[in-house]
């Protein structure tokens, strides 16, 4: 997989994301290229020659951010035919918008067919764009959701970049990450601890969000490492709004705050932001069902170098084997990995999704609700196994979202 990042570039997770699919051959690389205005894509004449998903990061106005996604043809063969095509597919269910592209020479076949019919179900924008038209002696009308363009002139690129802005305006925006639950001039105490999980010299993603969320509401925001907590809160003449901290430090800030200050996570911040909180807060509530032997799932939308006290694969399945007092089997996944079938599992636990857009992270928790597997998030699970759960969601509607 290829990806093009930069510090002061909106996180992947937080653009829309436009995908193109279709067959081989049928130009998917050449109209991203040409949709860019940049050679980002390989392009050749041969068959196959996108051999992995491409991530191209622009910005598309008046739209805003969002990420362009070049996949491998569908009808791929062989058995890397088969991987590449499985990651194509894993690219449809996290599609904001998709472009079908076909070969403008070409009767629209079976992939196109199978592709328009799943985005239709879905609920997904989707545009099915004939590619080559220069190469026609005729080029027939654009319909309401087709459009004939060609890459290699430019012709007609920009109408496809109206359609696809068109498309971006009727999206339904998703709400904010923290903003709602704040006035102007309201005081967030954030509790971030600084040990060895921490990246060195900056924060992590939800933290960043949660301070430009507090910014924007106009409300002060104060942050300071769990040790210091209690001397934070003597030197505010109020009790803040809000206290928000790293769930791993759910225990001691609970019983440093007093009981009539709000307490949430960040994980639980984006766990609402990302996913369905009622439905995590619910699946919480299955770690009184586990028995010895059963499997639990641990997922996390990111990758990053695991270290001796990872939160994923060593510190939760501690805490789960402690809160349970049972012998349970533990499997992980982290990335764009997490299997269409759950079923095998008595619990998935989930990270807050930070780095997953919000359409992945639902097709995820989809999974599960459709497979009868509960499902809950680290930040939940943290304040359920400290048995302050309805403290940490009090805010959210506590006791009504179990």
């Amino acid at each position: 997989m290829r990806a093009m990042g930069g510090m002061n570039q909106t996180p992947f997770g937080e653009r829309v994301h436009i995908a193109f699919f279709g067959r081989r051959n049928a130009g998917k690389s050449s109209l991203m290229n040409a949709f860019t205005g940049q050679e980002f894509s390989v392009v050749s004449a041969e068959k196959g020659t996108t051999t992995d998903v491409v991530y191209k990061a622009m910005e598309l106005l008046p739209a805003g951010p969002v990420l362009l996604i070049d996949t491998p043809g569908l009808d791929d063969a062989g058995e890397l035919g088969e991987k590449r095509i499985a990651r194509a597919r894993a690219v449809m269910r996290k599609a904001d918008i998709a472009i079908v592209t076909a070969d403008a020479r070409e009767a629209l076949g079976e992939t196109e067919r199978e592709l328009l019919d799943f985005f239709e179900k879905q609920g997904i924008p989707c545009l099915l764009v004939w590619n080559k038209a220069d190469l026609l002696e005729e080029v027939p009308k654009d319909g309401e959701n087709t459009l004939w363009v060609s890459a290699k002139t430019g012709w007609k690129i920009h109408e496809l970049k109206e359609r696809v802005a068109a498309l971006l305006s009727e999206r339904e925006t998703e709400g904010p990450l923290i903003g709602d639950l704040l006035s102007e001039k309201d005081t967030v105490i954030l509790v971030v601890p600084v040990d060895a999980g921490a990246p060195k010299g900056r924060l992590i993603l939800p933290q960043q969000q949660v301070i430009r969320g507090i910014l924007d509401a106009g409300a002060f925001g104060f942050v300071c490492r769990d040790t210091e907590l209690e001397e934070v809160l003597g030197k505010l003449a109020c009790p803040p709004k809000l206290v928000v901290t790293d769930s791993q430090v759910f225990d001691r800030v609970n019983r440093i705050l007093p009981e009539s200050v709000p307490l949430t996570s960040f994980s639980i911040l984006m766990a609402r932001y990302k996913g369905d909180l009622a439905l995590l807060a619910k699946g919480a509530a299955a770690l009184g069902r586990l028995q010895d032997g059963d499997r639990v799932l641990i997922s996390e939308g990111c990758t990053h170098h695991r270290q001796c006290g990872d939160i994923g694969t060593v510190k939760l399945p501690a805490m789960i084997r402690r809160g349970t007092k049972k012998e349970l089997l533990f499997s992980f996944t982290s990335g764009t990995e997490f299997p269409e079938d759950v079923s095998s599992c008595k619990m998935v636990v989930h990270c807050g999704g930070c780095m997953l857009n919000r359409r992945e992270m639902h097709y995820r928790l989809g999974c599960c609700r459709e497979q009868g597997v509960p499902v809950t998030n680290y930040g939940v699970l943290i304040a359920y196994l400290n048995g302050i759960p309805e403290r940490a969601l009090e805010i959210f509607g506590g006791q009504e979202l179990f």
